[in-house]
């Protein structure tokens, strides 16, 4: 098991008896938990590699009662660590050993949708399916949709700033909220961003997107809705070999087509999707492209003859269009599922997400290849290929000594390859824990002191899930010595195209 929280970066005191007796005359009787048996479902987020209990866990059911634990915490120095859903792939809500685990599960109500100016207004724990769901009478919906949508929540979407398949085309969660409501650690309501196209000063409310509950605490969010698009068609084509599909991907979004969505899985992937949901993949192919094209029908019909030539001449020997809407959504429902049915082959994964520039595809999966043998480890590819999100998912043993720490370094090595093309870290499922070492790699000293000059001006206490996201020096000196020590990965000859 990994060491998770190490001394030299974060160091707190806590009088639990006195912060139990003052957290319990804030909240009402079963909003605090303080049993370990009780505790013990908020140990971990979806990284449950990463483990470890709170002090306390809060519930809060209004904003004042949110107020009061972040003044209450604030006087005594206590860190919090905001969580939603629990489905962050990073260890982004893992709790702190000294801290207060703030849950915002009971802020799950849908406030207000505004069908004429397209608005949605919301609580932070609505999940992101629902947000749609609420919007689907009015013939709107919301664009960003990860995997994990029907139960991750849309304060955690903001706070890792989430992706999903049909990004590609309609942007991230930065590029779809207006507006966020939010208490900074001393119990201050600030609302940043606007209901109009812009506002003045700084663009606030992207360095809050994204910036993994470190700065503030979200408490309402308003987000864009779009028209349903009048026209979808659906593209599944089959190929050999992986490097021959990314090229395919590079190629499309070079002919100037920006699908709604194209996602790509390979070979192990397609097979454990299939016996999973019955997608009616070809089982045989080495990897397939989903393309999804939507629009007016003129120009969906447009795109996808143009489509389905670029694929016969990038090696594609195998391109079905979806015949209907039952097909359509079986061709999704593959792809959408595709981590539980990996999940169905191996004792254990771990889902890496790194992203890279869409020309250096074929050559990064090479590359894992390589590390995949190296390291003993079966990688299964599926990602958001339009976009160039990579999520390899290392298959390991949890119950093996070792093996676990083997799968991190492995990962670590694949993000180390992302950067050394151009890409970086993370593509939407932040930083956290897991990738903290790498961000030593990407970024440099005077880099990562404006990321804590950043944090300082919203938590100059350094409260806010403290040892996350942002390493320390030290960190990044010892980090690079074990690199020196080790031997880092070789600087590969990479292709430029």
């Amino acid at each position: 098991m990994a060491s998770v929280y190490r001394t030299e970066d974060c160091q707190f005191t806590v009088d639990r008896d006195a912060l139990i007796r003052r957290l319990g005359e804030a909240l009402h009787g079963d909003n605090l938990l303080v049993d370990d048996e009780a505790m013990r479902p908020y140990e971990c987020d979806g990284l449950s590699g990463y483990r470890q209990m709170p002090q306390v866990v809060a519930i809060p059911e209004t904003v004042e009662e949110v107020r009061q634990v972040l003044r209450i915490c604030s006087e005594m120095n206590i860190p919090v660590v905001a969580r939603g859903s629990g489905t962050s792939l990073s260890a982004g809500a893992l709790p702190h050993p000294q801290g207060v685990l703030l849950s915002l599960a009971r802020f799950n109500r849908i406030l207000e949708v505004d069908h004429e100016r397209r608005i949605a207004t919301l609580q932070p724990g609505v999940r992101n399916l629902a947000i749609s769901e609420a919007a689907a009478p009015y013939g709107l919906y919301y664009a960003p949709d990860p995997s994990s949508q029907i139960a991750c929540s849309i304060g955690g979407n903001v706070a890792e700033n989430a992706g999903g398949v049909h990004c590609l085309k309609y942007g991230l969660t930065v590029h779809n909220v207006l507006e966020v409501t939010m208490i900074t650690m001393d119990g201050e309501l600030v609302t940043i961003g606007s209901e109009a196209l812009d506002s003045p000063g700084f663009d606030l409310l992207a360095a809050i997107t994204g910036s993994e509950g470190m700065l503030g605490v979200i408490v309402e969010i308003k987000v864009k809705l779009l028209p349903n698009p009048p026209t979808k068609d659906v593209l599944l084509a089959a190929f050999k070999d992986v490097e021959t599909a990314g090229n395919a991907v590079a190629g499309i979004i070079a002919a100037g087509i920006i699908p709604g969505g194209l996602e790509m899985m390979d070979g192990p992937a397609i097979q454990a999707a299939e016996d999973f949901v019955h997608a009616g993949y070809p089982t045989e192919a080495a990897a397939i492209l989903i393309c999804e094209l939507d629009g007016s029908a003129d120009d969906v019909e447009a795109q996808r003859e143009h489509v389905c030539r670029l694929l016969e001449e990038f090696g594609s020997e195998d391109i079905r269009v979806a015949q209907n809407d039952d097909e359509k959504a079986r061709f999704w429902a593959g792809r959408k599922a595709a981590f539980p049915a990996v999940g169905r082959i191996s004792p254990d994964y771990y889902c890496i997400d790194g992203t890279i520039p869409r020309r250096q595809l074929a050559y990064v999966l090479q590359e894992m290849q390589k590390l995949s043998d190296d390291y003993g480890l079966r990688v299964v590819n599926v990602f958001h290929a339009g976009d160039g999100n990579l999520h390899p998912l290392v298959l390991y043993d949890g119950n093996v000594p070792g093996e676990f720490e083997r799968t991190e370094e492995l990962g670590g090595k694949i993000l180390e390859l992302c950067i050394a093309v151009g890409g970086t870290v993370t593509g939407e499922h932040g930083v956290g824990m897991e990738k903290i070492n790498q961000m030593c790699v990407q970024f440099q000293t005077p880099d990562l002191d404006q990321f804590r000059a950043l944090k300082n001006a919203f938590d100059p206490q350094g409260l806010l899930n403290p040892g996350k996201a942002i390493p320390t020096l030290n960190r990044c000196a010892e980090f690079g010595a074990m690199h020196v020590h080790h031997g880092e990965l070789p600087h590969p000859d990479i292709p430029r195209f």
